[in-house]
């Protein structure tokens, strides 16, 4: 056990910081829409097999050299009407939001991303594609960070300021701090505040992101089957870190995809979420950016002493 090993199971162990979030909030409350549809897999796309992950056919097999119709259109609801619901859900509450935008998703949508500016949510990057990149090569993979980058200022007028691929590689988090041009990188699950990763050159400030808290559940085999389990679900996160925060406050993240939340008796069950946590006080309800703007600020990395 004395050989090096490239991975951190203390983190803060028993010494959590105080985050300190603005008007002495308990909890740090953040709402991502993942937008994806129109990067996913597709033989429209220059790909040679259809999309296989995260829609209503659970267990879904990707299609060689196929169009897998049913599939698109489930992708397509996303799109056309899921987006519009969440879209309705925020702003009628004025609730901020962090969007997780695939780059090619979003130049596909541009009536979408001006409804996003207009609301004033933080558009982060979710990637060029909306692909599993686990077993694409590095120099790929790089050259998708970059094209991600340039269309997003392009469709959205600035640079990403946040970083989430989602379906990682081994070389994500090196290419993402060589690159060194984001706030903060959100490919982490490994905790439930901030920290800083100084395993590369350019450290990097990781705001983590769920897979529990997350409406992917509907689509996977151990998940969601009502809107009343997903609710249950929010609502037991959210008691359980609000308590935790009477000493430690903490931050909660909540994932929606278009696709999967956006359908009514899913979004139902979020509105209620969202009506329930409007009743509570000390709730910081912010974007990513905010989150990573504060912890900079709050808690910098500490340099060690020479």
């Amino acid at each position: 056990m004395t050989e090096p090993y490239n991975r951190d199971l203390i983190g803060y162990g028993s010494t959590v910081p105080d985050a300190q979030w603005p008007g002495q909030a308990k909890i740090a409350l953040q709402f991502v829409i993942n937008y994806e549809e129109g990067g996913e897999r597709s033989l429209l796309h220059g790909d040679h097999e259809s999309e296989a992950f995260l829609s209503e056919i659970v267990g879904a097999q990707a299609y060689q050299n196929m169009r897998h119709m049913s599939m698109e259109s489930l992708y397509e609801y996303g799109a056309r009407a899921g987006f519009w619901r969440l879209h309705r859900l925020f702003t009628q509450r004025r609730i901020p939001v962090t969007v997780f935008g695939v780059a090619m998703a979003l130049a596909r949508n541009p009536e979408a991303v001006a409804a996003m500016k207009e609301a004033n949510w933080e558009i982060a990057s979710h990637g060029y594609r909306w692909l599993d990149y686990q077993f694409i090569d590095e120099e790929t993979e790089r050259h998708h960070l970059q094209q991600a980058i340039s269309i997003h200022e392009e469709i959205t007028g600035t640079p990403p300021e946040g970083w989430y691929l989602g379906r990682t590689s081994p070389n994500t988090h090196k290419l993402i701090a060589q690159n060194n041009s984001f706030l903060y990188n959100a490919d982490s699950y490994a905790d439930d505040l901030p920290y800083w990763d100084t395993q590369f050159a350019n450290p990097q400030l990781m705001v983590p992101y769920t897979l529990d808290v997350n409406d992917m559940r509907f689509a996977t085999a151990q998940g969601f089957n009502t809107g009343t389990q997903f609710f249950d679900y929010l609502m037991d996160t959210f008691e359980q870190l609000y308590l935790e925060g009477e000493d430690s406050p903490r931050m909660m993240s909540v994932g929606l995809h278009c696709r999967l939340a956006g359908k009514p008796g899913r979004a139902a069950a979020l509105a209620r979420f969202l009506d329930h946590v409007a009743d509570r006080e000390a709730v910081w309800c912010c974007t990513r950016l905010d989150i990573a703007n504060h912890w900079r600020a709050t808690h910098p990395l500490e340099t060690p002493a020479p």
